[in-house]
């Protein structure tokens, strides 16, 4: 017992000793994540608890409200028009997607660019060109009744049928986007072996192809459904009683305890759904275990096939296309002129003078992309930061710290406007004493609050391509723990951190559902402005707005694109120790100190 007793007992100090070695960099990551916790329990947990007790105050008599009111039918209609949307966006993101990853034809590249012209759309703005385009007085219904002498009222899409069509026309690219990648990647000598034991091509499809889509069917359902819940500026427009709109009438009509319980039992529902789905996808996992090629386009053979699938390809274009059009139409429109034709009978480009030479119309511009600035720059900082915690975090905790900062995107706008409204009313040492209620700073807290989850997953998917052993090589060299994240890791997640960022900016730009809650009066964003404007039949104006915020969601696009292709900015890079010490690019070429060229060289790649 003596003789094995003493090297355990001489072991534990070298153990101990050990890990205080080891924590040595592990403190710092520690030590971050204080003020990180601090920063989410504060601005993302305390407003949601601050709701809850809200809605349960007078014995929770705001519930009883609820199941009793029309807020009860108004939560089965939203839920009935999510999963709708769901499987509507499913058929047709999916065969689209099918389309254009397994079949060659006459204008298939033109579609495959298109195919994601959806997403430039910002969710107020796009409904409205879907309302002036479909509606009973839109353009399209307008066109029939003088050209075929149909009624417009039988040929437009009001009410649910509305709403319907702007979910399917915007939300099908979460499905296109999710299963073309599955497409791609599947093995196409999975599907040959099927098809030569004698299965049928349905067959194949449902007893093979399905299942290994189940993640990218998931995915694309989960976003559909939770942006659906969320979804305002449709049923706002086409005067449809959902429960986001009943949110905001209870809030500006002062009932608080009402409104705090609404956004509870809808924020519920959204979470409970996100379970049901990640539940749905780890029940069974499939998985190919072979790294086949994928499955070769199939050209479509035949005079009239070739010129149907043309024709076909035209109208779907054409169809993505129009409200896009349709915006940049309207924005050149003399305010007041559009009456009863079928197109505007005037046009002008005064509408983009005012707004740049008018400090009334700037302000609303300005407002919005000052405010998404500084919610950009809080939103890299807490979610960079708590990527790398996360992702360097040695033991149990990490979950959760994901898990609250990600809770913004199960939420809809309305309800992350309703809890800061809630949480911030009055001084509280969680908001340092300050009301934020009617200030400036209300919106670059909200917009932080719903956008910090977009750039904390473009860094962690950044920093997931880093070997941790380049940052423990900068630090053998004498790095300390803060220097290595300046000088190594920060600049390897550069690009996947930069198209985050551009993400939640434009988003903030573009942001209205929470906006048109919290908004202070002496500042009006830019979305709230929009509506504004079409509110007082100033057609032109708003849509010269709105043709802004898409240039700009195109042109972040644009650019994110550039970002995610690696040959791109290639530039000569110094050696991850040399920029930890200190060493200038000269020092890092071939007649460089050993100690600098043995260390291992990384790759900024998104």
């Amino acid at each position: 017992m003596t003789l094995t007793a003493q090297p355990q007992a001489a072991a534990a100090p070298r153990q101990r000793r050990s890990r205080l070695q080891l924590t040595a960099s592990d403190r710092f990551v520690y030590a971050l994540a204080i003020p990180l916790v601090l920063i989410l329990l504060i601005y993302i947990v305390f407003p949601m608890i601050a709701t809850v007790v809200t809605s349960a105050e007078d014995g929770g008599a705001a519930y009883q409200d609820f199941l009793g009111g029309n807020s009860r039918r108004a939560l089965f209609l939203s839920v009935g028009i999510s999963l709708a949307s769901v499987v509507t966006s499913g058929v047709l993101g999916t065969a689209l997607a099918v389309l254009l990853t397994r079949f060659s034809f006459a204008g298939r590249s033109v579609l495959k660019i298109f195919a994601l012209l959806p997403l430039a759309l910002p969710p107020l703005i796009g409904a409205m060109s879907f309302y002036y385009l479909y509606g009973t007085s839109g353009i399209i219904p307008r066109l029939l009744e003088e050209v075929i002498g149909i009624s417009a009222a039988t040929t437009s899409f009001d009410g649910i049928a509305g709403v319907m069509l702007v979910h399917t026309l915007t939300m099908y690219p979460y499905f296109y986007l999710s299963v073309s990648a599955g497409l791609s990647g599947s093995d196409a000598s999975l599907e040959e072996a099927a098809m030569n034991l004698g299965a049928s091509r349905s067959t194949m499809w449902r007893t093979v192809l399905l299942p290994m889509l189940t993640p990218a069917l998931v995915s694309g359902a989960l976003l559909t459904f939770m942006v659906s819940m969320a979804s305002f500026t449709a049923p706002q427009f086409y005067n449809v009683n959902t429960l986001t709109m009943r949110i905001v009438a209870a809030r500006t009509s002062g009932s608080y305890d009402l409104a705090a319980a609404q956004s509870t039992v809808l924020s519920v529902v959204s979470i409970l759904f996100l379970l049901l789905m990640r539940w749905y996808q780890n029940r069974r996992l499939t998985r190919s275990m072979s790294k086949g090629t994928p499955q070769a386009l199939k050209v479509v053979q035949g005079v009239l096939p070739q010129l149907g699938a043309a024709i076909g390809s035209a109208v779907i274009v054409a169809i993505l296309v129009a409200p896009v059009a349709s915006i940049l139409l309207l924005a050149f429109t003399v305010n007041g002129t559009w009456t009863t034709q079928i197109l505007p009978p005037e046009y002008t480009l005064q509408n983009f003078v005012d707004i740049f030479t008018e400090p009334r119309s700037l302000r609303p511009l300005l407002v919005s992309s000052q405010m998404s600035a500084v919610a950009m720059v809080a939103s890299i900082v807490v979610g960079v930061l708590t990527a790398w915690v996360i992702a360097r975090w040695k033991g149990k905790g990490a979950g959760i710290l994901d898990l609250m900062i990600m809770l913004p995107w199960a939420l809809p706008g309305t309800v992350v406007g309703v809890n800061i409204v809630t949480a911030f009313a009055s001084p509280t040492p969680f908001n340092l004493g300050q009301v934020f209620i009617g200030s400036l700073w209300i919106l670059p807290l909200a917009y932080f609050i719903r956008f910090v989850p977009l750039v904390f997953r473009n860094a962690a998917a950044s920093l997931a391509q880093i070997d941790p052993s380049v940052e423990e090589a900068a630090q053998n060299l004498g790095a300390g723990p803060l220097r290595t994240l300046r000088t190594i890791t920060l600049p390897l997640m550069a690009r996947g951190v930069i198209a985050g960022a551009l993400l939640a900016f434009v988003q903030g730009f573009g942001e209205y559902v929470a906006s048109v809650v919290i908004y202070p009066a002496r500042f009006v964003p830019l979305s709230v402005e929009i509506y504004n404007r079409q509110y007082s039949n100033d057609l032109g104006s708003a849509f010269a707005y709105g043709s802004l915020q898409v240039l700009a969601i195109l042109i972040v696009l644009i650019v994110s694109e550039i970002l995610e292709k690696p040959g791109r900015f290639r530039r000569r890079r110094p050696t991850a120790a040399a920029s930890a010490a200190g060493a200038t690019p000269d020092e890092t070429g071939p007649d460089a100190p050993a100690a600098h060229t043995t260390a291992p060289t990384a790759t900024p790649t998104a």
